[in-house]
């Protein structure tokens, strides 16, 4: 133990961290894939896509492309035990998609807090008699706002009150004003204090700028002693929101209209898998969903001991993950349907996407629960507990490739950079949390990821099936779980999951439409420009290290190719008793960078 301790140092005497039992690694995965957007994002698309029928590509598209990428970003981030960005020494002129995991990583990470810090805002406000988005007689109310959201929907043909409307619980005469149910204005003009529009940025709100402060503390002091922490912060943060979704879900199943919503949500439409867009969104939601090309998995497999069972654990989590996706569904929907058989009107009326989901509809529903603060605050912290769980793993991502960078000389220092990190992104999430801030939330939650992703793990596929080639890869898992993995991930890695992203890409770009907020208001042209530069930050930096490795290079233009396209000498396991395992890594054997060429075979394989 002794000797494995030395060897697991690094130059500075202090060793890499591993997670400290193998549940603790599992679990951080499962809180890291099921996140917000199994919550909120998948039952939507149902609704949207042909209810059961959208399992039908759903399914697909984890088969073919989740699964797959899943099982690779374990393999490939435990093998080398290192972050998104070093472990590219497996094929230096691909550094730079490293980088665009971290860049996306850091896009994501600043606005992810900022909806921490609305769940926590909601978390507090429950914790009163009356909740305070139920009525309209409060200082944010206007004179368009509705108690009654039968009135509402009555409305959605005419964008205007007439004589007979329902403002604030009596009847006026009133025309051209558009109505607002009262836990909208509670979140636009209550919570948000929301401004005219994009270019409007406003102050910022105090309130949430202390609940951003709590988020940025909680993610800390969560990760503040790395994976040691957060590996026990997870067995909470990955269970507590299932037993939150049971209860609900039994309580809710019972109320009148249930099963109306449930039903809503299975009926399958196969008639809807004609059409392009649905298989498009089913790729889309299983890159988010399962997180894959974040640099989060690779990150979080670098942690662990050279002999786990990656395979296993990409099956359990990848089935977990998916299979409360449509559990969530039935929480939601069970709601969704009691909301509405609670107003009079169809569940169509009060389904709903995104934010407006979790922040309008859902405290709504909950609202019209018997004892409804308390159901309310178990809602949020659920969402708290799902938010965290994601969170802590975007930020260890973070912290993990700068530290790999420099490790002789952070690797001591982790606290300080995980501390400085949080800072950092503390001040970066400030504009989110203005008067206008949740304009730009919008914005980077439907920007910063999305096309960067697919493209991401497409080259990753590529490079690790192609060009480091599928017989090295299989050898390396090999070394690891004790058994090569069979023809179907060789397949996949080879054909089925570059052709699928590939289909997906194209759907993503024939479905791309202008930025628009809340599904009416269309960004200006500054805000349009912001997006696409989100959006091209993570692409421009994929070929600029590359490049710098190319130029750096000696010989002909294709000798310098071949040459950083090979992995460098330390590509390979991090302790020297697991190099042992196999001559290409041993001091004993060929060098890998020089062990295709030695055997007379092409590079690329």
């Amino acid at each position: 133990m002794a000797d494995k301790a030395k060897e697991a140092k690094e130059d500075n005497g202090e060793e890499r961290p591993e997670w400290t039992g193998k549940l603790d690694f599992l679990l951080s995965c499962i809180s890291y894939a099921v996140g917000l957007g199994n919550v909120w994002r998948f039952p939507y698309l149902c609704y949207k896509n042909g209810g059961g029928a959208f399992l039908v590509p759903y399914i697909f598209m984890l088969a073919f492309a989740g699964l797959p990428l899943f099982y690779l970003e374990l393999a490939f981030g435990q093998f080398s035990s290192l972050g998104p960005v070093s472990i590219w020494r497996i094929s230096p002129i691909f550094k730079g998609v490293g980088y665009a995991m971290v860049a996306i990583s850091m896009m994501v990470g600043i606005y992810y807090n900022v909806v921490i810090a609305y769940t926590l805002y909601y978390l507090f406000a429950s914790f009163t008699a009356t909740l305070p988005w139920l009525t309209c007689n409060n200082p944010w109310n206007t004179d368009a706002c509705i108690q009654d959201r039968s009135v509402l929907s009555a409305n959605t043909t005419n964008t205007s009150l007439t004589n007979s409307s329902l403002i604030n619980g009596t009847a006026v005469n009133h025309t051209g004003v558009r109505p607002v149910s009262a836990s909208e204005e509670y979140w636009r003009n209550g919570v948000l204090q929301l401004s005219e529009g994009f270019d409007y940025p406003g102050e910022v709100v105090w309130y949430l700028c202390l609940c951003l402060l709590l988020a940025w503390l909680l993610v800390f002091f969560c990760l503040i002693k790395g994976v040691q922490s957060a590996g026990k912060v997870v067995y909470f943060t990955s269970t507590f929101p299932y037993i939150v979704l049971t209860i609900l879900l039994i309580r809710c199943s019972i109320m009148d209209g249930a099963i109306d919503g449930i039903k809503f949500y299975v009926t399958p439409d196969f008639s809807r898998l004609q059409d392009a867009e649905v298989w498009g969104d089913a790729g889309i939601q299983i890159f988010f969903s399962l997180s894959v090309a974040w640099g989060g998995l690779i990150s979080m497999a670098s942690y662990n001991r050279f002999s786990q069972n990656c395979y296993r654990d990409s099956i359990i989590v990848s089935t977990i993950n998916c299979g409360t996706s449509i559990y969530a569904g039935f929480v939601i929907f069970s709601i969704l349907g009691f909301m509405a058989n609670e107003m009079g009107v169809d569940v169509k009326d009060v389904a709903d996407k995104g934010s407006g989901l979790a922040f309008v509809t859902y405290p709504e529903a909950v609202a019209r629960l018997p004892i409804s603060p308390l159901w309310s605050a178990l809602f949020f912290f659920m969402l708290l507990s799902l938010g965290l769980g994601t969170q802590f793993a975007i930020i260890q991502t973070i912290v993990t490739s700068i530290i790999d960078e420099f490790p002789e000389r952070l690797m001591s220092k982790r606290m300080l950079v995980t501390g400085l990190v949080c800072l950092v992104f503390f001040l970066l999430g400030l504009p989110c949390i203005t008067q206008g801030g949740n304009y730009m939330v919008e914005l980077m939650n439907d920007w910063s990821a999305g096309f960067s992703l697919m493209l991401i793990g497409l080259v990753e596929c590529v490079v690790i099936a192609w060009i480091y080639g599928t017989d090295n890869f299989f050898r390396d898992i090999e070394m690891m779980i004790g058994f090569r993995p069979n023809r179907w991930w060789w397949l996949c890695w080879k054909f089925l999951t570059p052709a699928v992203l590939l289909a997906i890409l194209l759907f993503y770009l024939i479905g791309i439409k202008p930025a628009i907020y809340g599904g009416r208001l269309e960004f200006p042209t500054s805000g349009q420009a912001l997006g696409w530069l989100m959006t091209l930050t993570s692409l421009v930096v994929i070929p600029l290290p590359g490049i710098y490795y190319i130029c750096k290079a000696e010989g002909t233009f294709m000798e310098r190719v071949r040459k950083v396209m090979k992995p460098l000498p330390e590509w390979g396991p991090h302790l020297e008793e697991n190099r042992e395992l196999d001559e290409r890594y041993s001091k004993k054997g060929i060098p890998l960078a020089d062990y295709r060429d030695a055997d007379n075979t092409p590079n690329i394989a």
